[in-house]
């Protein structure tokens, strides 16, 4: 999966998101042309099972006025919790939990500067009393002066960074361009605006692989539209789905049909990958709402969309907070799209991470952030319960990415893939993200499924850990909900794996209690990856 960018937060970070290590790939990878189906047939209600108790009872409206009613409070909040006088909060969510707790996610300015790494999250009672506060960065926000002594490259922003260490003012420059494998680039870097050191830089884009033509006949929600039928979902936000025709810009034609059939189940019908497009983003759409309470990525209730055929030859997927969509290359040869589930919950998930935590995708964090697009994504996989592509916790297994018919990613013992890792050390967070992701989804894998052999849908996994401790799973239901509650409430921009075991400790004491199972489930799983 790649980066994303949130043009939603004052402090954008721009981010978007794909699957994929750039440069690990030995050769070309091409897709089997899998089990899927010829004619998916179109109706217009959703067949989805698997569905959890929702933690949060928002909808979309009551989160906006939530949303307008804390930014009238902003001010007095600020105060309340000590910021300086030159210090603003700007609200970017608000979530409710079912005992009235309020978790209000703010970015901050400072004299008027938008704060990178500023981002904090006020925990309140449901009588408006204050809990707790917590913030991506505990130093005091404030510099001796917000007139920069280094020179920049035109078009740079004035910021303050507060990513690591003590805030300075800083320039963040946005280079774009194209990666080694065709992805767009837009590379963000921060750098001291009195010295011109640069302090931070990331890749904006992130990337993903996945399996297409894998799901069967599906269900589709489509649109009449004139005298035939558009690939726009009216139950879900409005969702489109377009096709770029090998395009690597704006937005394509809307995907349309004369008799409301579409796809014949190959890569030889373009409309093929326009079906597992628009279905993979109607089962993440339908998990996110009965699952997680969630009312699309953001929780206003508006779709993205989906843009499929980029590119030639193109091996990836990514998601684009920028344009706020999902988009997906045809594979090596043009028959193979990267549409899969996985794939879909995968990418449509960096929307959802940038619309809470914004995990900064680099170094630890950007482990986490690619881990919760896997995890998800995996979630939306056994959600959808499709007997064409069953639940597993295989990231990318029908794809042949490798050439040998192994998966991307393991979830049960990570660095079976080669270069992930199994259990937290010093220096996990110098590797790619998606290695460095290894880490929480050896956890997740843990919490839901515990240690040691087990088959689960016809997979044989076997599950170590780091001390030869034994964990018991307490599902994935609990897993992701916990997972969720943590990534929604208690995490920031800059949590690193200390920080998320902290974060789910919080989460599974907040949905099951201080002497809960599930919280010591939690620490052990925790412990059995070596984060302690």
């Amino acid at each position: 999966m790649t980066p994303h960018m949130n043009t939603r937060r004052a402090a954008a970070l721009a981010a978007v998101a794909a699957m994929v290590v750039v440069g690990v790939q030995s050769g070309a990878a091409t897709a089997a042309p899998g089990n899927a189906r010829d004619g998916a047939s179109v109706t217009r209600t959703p067949g989805t099972s698997g569905a959890t108790t929702a933690i949060d009872p928002n909808t979309a409206s009551e989160r906006t006025a939530a949303i307008k009613s804390a930014q009238s409070d902003a001010s007095s909040t600020a105060d309340a919790i000590g910021l300086g006088s030159q210090e603003k909060l700007i609200v970017r969510d608000v979530i409710k939990d079912a005992d009235g707790t309020v978790h209000t996610r703010y970015e901050r300015t400072y004299a008027g500067l938008p704060v990178l790494g500023g981002d904090l999250v006020t925990h309140t009672t449901g009588s408006g009393k204050l809990k707790s506060v917590t913030k991506a960065n505990t130093a005091r926000i404030a510099v001796p002066s917000t007139t920069p002594k280094a020179k920049t490259a035109a078009g740079a922003r004035k910021v303050i960074w507060a990513g690591s260490g003590k805030p300075v003012l800083a320039f963040e420059t946005v280079r774009t361009g194209v990666q080694k494998d065709g992805t767009p680039s837009r590379r963000h870097v921060i750098t001291d605006a009195a010295t011109g050191r640069t302090l931070h830089s990331y890749e904006a884009i992130e990337t993903g692989v996945g399996n297409s033509q894998y799901s069967g006949k599906v269900t589709l929600s489509t649109t009449a539209s004139g005298s035939g039928f558009e690939l726009t979902d009216g139950d879900r936000g409005g969702h489109k789905t377009y096709d770029l025709n090998q395009g690597e810009s704006g937005t394509g034609a809307l995907v349309t049909d004369d008799d409301d059939t579409w796809g014949d189940g190959t890569g030889g019908d373009r409309q093929t990958a326009a079906v597992d497009a628009h279905y993979g983003a109607a089962m993440t759409w339908d998990f996110y709402k009965s699952a997680l309470g969630r009312d699309g990525i953001a929780g206003d209730g508006k779709a993205a969309y989906s843009r499929v055929h980029y590119g030639n030859a193109y091996v990836n997927a990514f998601w684009d907070d920028s344009c706020f969509c999902m988009t997906y290359g045809d594979g090596a040869d043009n028959k193979s799209a990267l549409t899969s589930l996985d794939v879909a919950g995968h990418e449509m998930s960096h929307g959802l991470t940038a619309a809470t935590a914004n995990l900064d995708y680099a170094g630890e964090s950007g482990g986490l952030n690619e881990a919760t697009s896997d995890i998800l994504g995996t979630s939306v996989e056994f959600f959808a319960d499709s007997s064409s592509d069953a639940g597993d916790y295989l990231i990318g297994e029908k794809i042949d990415i490798n050439g040998d018919g192994t998966p991307l990613r393991y979830m049960d013992k990570p660095s079976k893939d080669g270069g992930s890792a199994d259990y937290w050390s010093a220096g996990v967070g110098d590797l790619d993200v998606h290695y460095s992701s290894g880490v929480a989804n050896h956890f997740f894998y843990l919490l839901s499924e515990g240690s040691g052999p087990k088959t689960i849908n016809g997979v044989d996994y076997d599950s170590p850990t780091a001390d030869g401790s034994t964990v018991t799973g307490i599902g994935r239901d609990k897993a992701v909900q916990i997972w969720y509650k943590a990534l929604s409430a208690y995490m920031t921009s800059s949590t690193d794996y200390a920080a998320a075991r902290t974060a789910t400790e919080k989460a599974a004491t907040d949905l099951y209690g201080a002497d809960s199972a599930e919280l010591a489930a939690v620490d052990a799983a925790w412990s059995g990856v070596n984060v302690k």
